[in-house]
């Protein structure tokens, strides 16, 4: 056994020497010292020794152990020591270089245009009310005068969630909450993103975004909504600005208006973006048909109102002259940084 201890020690010298890293002095010390190592195996074997000579040649062993375990750790410090240095080294900074330079972040230009958007139309003396983008089949669509065999529901293709719950396809969705819980005059705007599942072009997307508006009080007429919505554009697009007014159909309507604006990508000479006509509808509007005014639980026979929705990506390709729908969710840098 003595035999066996010299013969040890001899070795874990040699192998000590070898040494060159932190990995490999672990290695080591768990040849030597672990549960399965050396020693540990000199220990089980001291069992078959005398039994007068084990507290003698334990210690031995115990010796060997404790020797073992003082020199790994100082190579394993000196290691250490050495890696880190190496490691600092590397790491250092030359703080005679120019600093990194940071930027700023900013808001999207969609977000900051929906926000001056709603500033206008709060001087105009509406409020600012939101809706849910997740709603009833009935707050989209049947309580806004769409029953379900109505052929305008082949306008709008939808994301159904369940057969009654969908993603709102505008948002005239707040319409009908507005009318049942606040008090008459209602006048009020609600912004947000809406869905609807169309092919990706220039020109559409699967979401965007509207502000819906809506004013109902007693003796509104056609003229109010004239005059409210050539009041928001020359606010927009400047006085200059030209508009056009189109009868057309909606549901929730009862008469109908489409309001274009003059191209600014070809200046009415037609273009890709207007698809050759120089105009480009941004509006959806009409006074609120009687159906709906009662669904809200109001007297269609005492007040009449105006609603709209005003589709915030065309108003935005208008004002800074982006030919294509898609660039706002690209997120190209270069594209966001021109704002």
């Amino acid at each position: 056994m003595e035999k066996r201890v010299a013969s040890l020690r001899h070795q874990f010298q040699l192998d000590l020497r070898e040494l060159t890293s932190v990995r490999e002095v672990e290695q080591f010390k768990v040849k030597y010292l672990g549960k399965k190592g050396v020693v540990a195996e000199l220990m089980m074997q001291l069992r078959d020794c005398a039994a007068e000579e084990r507290p003698r040649l334990g210690k031995c062993i115990n010796d060997l152990k404790e020797e073992i375990q003082l020199q790994s750790e100082q190579v394993l410090h000196g290691f250490t020591l050495a890696e880190e240095s190496a490691r600092l080294i590397e790491e250092k900074i030359d703080v005679t270089l120019p600093g990194r330079r940071s930027f700023l972040g900013r808001m999207h230009p969609l977000t900051a245009f929906m926000q001056e958007m709603l500033d206008i139309f709060k001087e105009m003396g509406f409020s600012v009310q939101y809706g849910p983008d997740i709603d009833s089949d009935y707050n989209n669509f049947e309580g806004l005068n769409f029953p379900q065999d109505h052929p305008a529901r082949d306008m709008q293709d939808t994301y159904y969630l369940s057969s009654d719950m969908l993603l709102r396809t505008h948002t005239s969705n707040t319409q009908l909450r507005v009318m049942q819980s606040a008090d008459l005059p209602i006048r009020m705007v609600a912004p947000g993103t809406v869905y609807r599942n169309e092919d990706i072009t220039a020109r559409s997307h699967v979401f965007f975004h509207q502000v819906e508006g809506l004013y109902i009080d007693r003796n509104v007429s056609f003229a109010d909504l004239f005059a409210t919505m050539n009041t928001f554009l020359k606010r927009v697009f400047g006085s200059s600005v030209q508009t056009r007014f189109r009868s057309s159909f909606f549901p929730f309507t009862e008469p109908g208006v489409e309001v274009d604006v003059r191209c600014s990508s070809c200046k009415g000479s037609g273009c890709r973006l207007c698809k050759q006509s120089g105009w480009l509808e941004v509006v959806g509007a009409g006074m609120v048909h009687p159906h709906v005014l009662i669904n809200g639980g109001i007297d269609p026979e005492l007040y009449s109102g105006f609603a709209w929705g005003f589709g915030i990506e065309r108003l935005a390709m208008l004002l800074y002259g982006v030919s294509d729908i898609r660039s706002f969710t690209e997120n190209d840098q270069r594209f966001l940084a021109a704002f």
